[in-house]
């Protein structure tokens, strides 16, 4: 019997969204969603690469996005010159709302050009990269690098069921914070672990909110390819990538691309290989991966919503 292609599950969950969720405002932007909670999928990663065929997904922006993060940046002005701009609106909208008047499209041309406008206007303090690598500590001049301890954890001892990286640091979120030091940016894919079975390195990310028609896409192809890289560096197959979330949902303006992506039937996944010369985690970047065989269909162009960041009563 055939077995299933396991792009399904994705698909499976988008049609579960669009038949069953429930409908939510986001008090900051306005923009409606449609929600569902505490969803699984996984993927065996001896079985193909899952970057989703239905549409075509950036591939070029989740390895160099992935690769921001691994190396600790947090100047979005890095991706902004390599024609990623996934995290544009994020800074944009804090500088705007403090100087009103350049457009999207020329304040990211000033991060590209202008050194020492990107230096002030283009970083994202205390997001991923930063936690992951440099996660900050009450005591002054020590920071703690998460990724860095779990590789050597792994290595020392296999059986290890501690191997967790965070995000997630209530000092600096929403009026947890004080307002000076509160991030005006979502932190959204807050936690995962690691683990090894059977010689099998496994990876599970906890994601609390997920927007799955542009976000979780882009997240399922970036923490599968950090388990393929993290497998690599410490000795072991990859083994599955498990995506686990919470809040997951379709904003309303994605709904007419959402029915068509589930009109198209899932072809095979492609393929990654990892350059040999990458041994530890500080040798990985984005010309060290390649994908092979994809052949996706057409993209689905839909526009991003900022919601869920740090709100800010009137």
């Amino acid at each position: 019997m055939a077995t299933k292609h396991p792009e399904y599950q994705y698909l499976d969950l988008l049609k579960d969204i669009l038949h069953h969720g429930y409908k939510k405002v986001d008090r900051g932007t306005g923009d409606a969603s449609f929600s569902v909670f505490g969803k699984q999928i996984r993927f065996d990663l001896s079985e193909g690469f899952p970057l989703l065929t239905t549409k075509k997904v950036f591939w070029r922006g989740i390895v160099e996005e992935l690769y921001w993060f691994m190396s600790g940046q947090t100047n979005v002005a890095y991706l902004a010159r390599k024609g990623v701009h996934i995290w544009n609106d994020y800074p944009y909208k804090i500088y705007n709302k403090k100087n009103p008047g350049m457009t999207k499209d020329e304040f990211v041309q000033k991060l590209i050009d202008d050194e020492n406008f990107a230096k002030e206007h283009g970083e994202l303090p205390r997001i991923y990269g930063e936690m992951w690598r440099r996660w900050p500590t009450r005591t002054p001049g020590r920071t703690i690098d998460q990724l860095a301890w779990a590789i050597k954890e792994l290595k020392e001892d296999p059986n290890a069921h501690n191997l967790i990286i965070n995000s997630w640091n209530p000092e600096y979120l929403y009026t947890m914070a004080t307002y000076e030091d509160a991030s005006r940016f979502p932190i959204c894919h807050n936690m995962y672990q690691l683990d090894m079975i059977d010689g099998k390195l496994n990876l599970q990310l906890y994601q609390r909110t997920a927007d799955i028609f542009l976000g979780v896409p882009f997240n399922i192809a970036s923490y599968a390819l950090l388990t393929i890289i993290l497998a690599q560096v410490t000795g072991y197959k990859p083994g599955e990538f498990v995506h686990t979330f919470g809040d997951v949902h379709i904003y309303e303006n994605h709904l007419e691309q959402a029915k068509e992506q589930l009109m198209r039937e899932p072809k095979p996944f492609p393929k990654v290989a990892l350059d040999k010369s990458v041994k530890t985690i500080d040798d990985f970047t984005p010309d060290k991966v390649k994908l092979i065989d994809y052949d996706p269909y057409p993209a689905l162009k839909a526009d991003l919503s900022v919601s869920g960041g740090f709100f800010e009563k009137q």
